[in-house]
């Protein structure tokens, strides 16, 4: 088997009822928090490789993380073990990927 890393990457929305600021609880923001703490360790381990947001909150809304996982079912398991994930404040996909060009690594 081989241990080299391929990228994937999952694609977050939010439920659709928490398209709207105002259906936001403590709940929610705290999911949020732990989906954060997540994605640290993540890069804390070398898998991460970039996350972030859209601006804004609306039906347009969306986050992606792109990561190294050894196969599919292993970026799959990080994606459903995600907290905003697991949680259900977001909805997730995840895609094969492949990083061809990135600040710092012009080679």
């Amino acid at each position: 088997m081989s241990n080299h890393k391929k990228q994937f990457i999952y694609i977050l929305r939010p439920a659709p009822h928490l398209r709207e600021e105002a259906n936001w609880t403590e709940k929610e923001n705290e999911a949020v928090g732990r989906h954060f703490a997540f994605l640290k360790k993540l890069l804390g381990e070398g898998r991460l490789i970039l996350a972030g947001k859209t601006d804004g909150l609306d039906e347009r809304t969306f986050g992606i993380v792109i990561l190294e996982a050894a196969s599919e079912q292993e970026a799959f398991a990080l994606m459903r073990s995600d907290p905003g994930v697991a949680e259900g404040i977001m909805g997730a996909d995840l895609f094969g990927y492949h990083v061809a060009l990135m600040r710092g690594n012009e080679e």
